[in-house]
C-alpha cells in the first residue's frame, strides 16, 4: 500500500426510524468502532424519512458520533443537536450554507460535504476551505442495501488529485468486494451499513473491511 495523506477508516453508518433501534445499533458496533455516522433523512431531499432530531439527544458514550443530513435546510436540524459532531450536509440540499456554518461552530463540530452520483466534483470547490471531509456517495441515498455505482470512482480520483490531504470518504454500497475499488481510487474513509449490520461476527467483518482498503488504498 502506498502513503495516504489520511489514515483508513471503517464507519458504520445507522438508519434507523425508531431511538429503540439506534441505540440497539449502537451497541452492536461500540465495541469495535470508534466513530458510527447516524444517516437522517426527512422524507423530502430523499423519499425514505428516518429518525427525528428529538430521538437524537444524550446519545450514549463510548463511540464518536457523526451526522449524514440527507434533508433540506441542514441548519434547521443542526441547530436542534448539542455537541461536538462532524455533519456531513449535502451540497444538492437547499440550505443556507452560512447558517450551516454558524449551527456547526456553535457546538465546535465540524463540517462535511456530500454530493450525489450526478453531481460534479467540481461542485465541492466552494465548499472546500470550510470543511474537513468530502463524501461521494456511491448510490443515490435515501435507501440501504443498494448496488454500488463504480462510475463514482472517477470522481473520487479527481478529488484526491485536486484534494491530495482532504478526507475523501464514500458512503453506499460499500462491502469487502467494493472497498477496494474505491481504495484504490483515493478514498480513505468508507461508511459501510449492511457490510456490518448483516455479518454474523460485526468485529471480524470490520476488521476485514480495513484490511481490504489498506491492501488497495493508494
Amino acid at each position: 500500500m502506498g502513503s495516504l495523506p489520511n489514515k483508513i477508516e471503517i464507519v458504520p453508518a445507522i438508519l434507523v426510524k425508531s431511538r429503540e433501534e439506534l441505540l440497539r445499533k449502537i451497541e452492536i458496533v461500540r465495541p469495535y468502532a470508534k466513530k458510527a455516522q447516524i444517516d437522517v433523512m426527512d422524507g423530502v431531499f430523499v423519499p425514505n424519512k428516518t429518525i427525528g432530531v428529538e430521538e437524537l439527544q444524550d446519545l450514549p458514550d463510548g463511540i464518536e458520533y457523526e451526522f449524514h443530513w440527507m434533508v433540506q435546510k441542514p441548519e434547521e436540524w443542526i441547530e436542534k443537536i448539542n455537541g461536538s459532531f462532524l455533519h456531513c450536509v449535502h451540497a444538492e440540499a437547499k440550505m443556507d450554507f452560512e447558517k450551516v456554518k454558524e449551527a456547526v461552530r456553535r457546538n465546535s463540530g465540524r463540517i462535511g460535504i456530500a454530493i450525489n452520483p450526478p453531481t460534479q466534483a467540481e461542485v465541492v470547490d466552494g465548499y472546500i476551505k470550510d470543511v474537513e471531509e468530502v463524501m461521494v456517495m456511491a448510490v443515490n441515498p435515501g435507501f440501504s442495501n443498494q448496488k454500488y455505482i463504480e462510475s463514482v470512482e472517477e470522481k473520487i480520483k479527481k478529488l484526491r488529485e485536486r484534494y491530495p490531504k482532504m478526507t475523501i470518504s464514500v458512503d453506499g454500497g460499500i462491502n469487502a468486494e467494493t472497498i477496494g475499488r474505491a481504495a484504490k481510487a483515493g478514498a480513505n474513509k468508507f461508511y459501510t451499513a449492511s457490510a456490518v449490520f448483516s455479518a454474523k461476527d460485526v468485529g471480524k467483518a470490520i476488521k476485514k473491511l480495513k484490511e481490504e482498503a489498506e491492501k488497495h488504498g493508494r
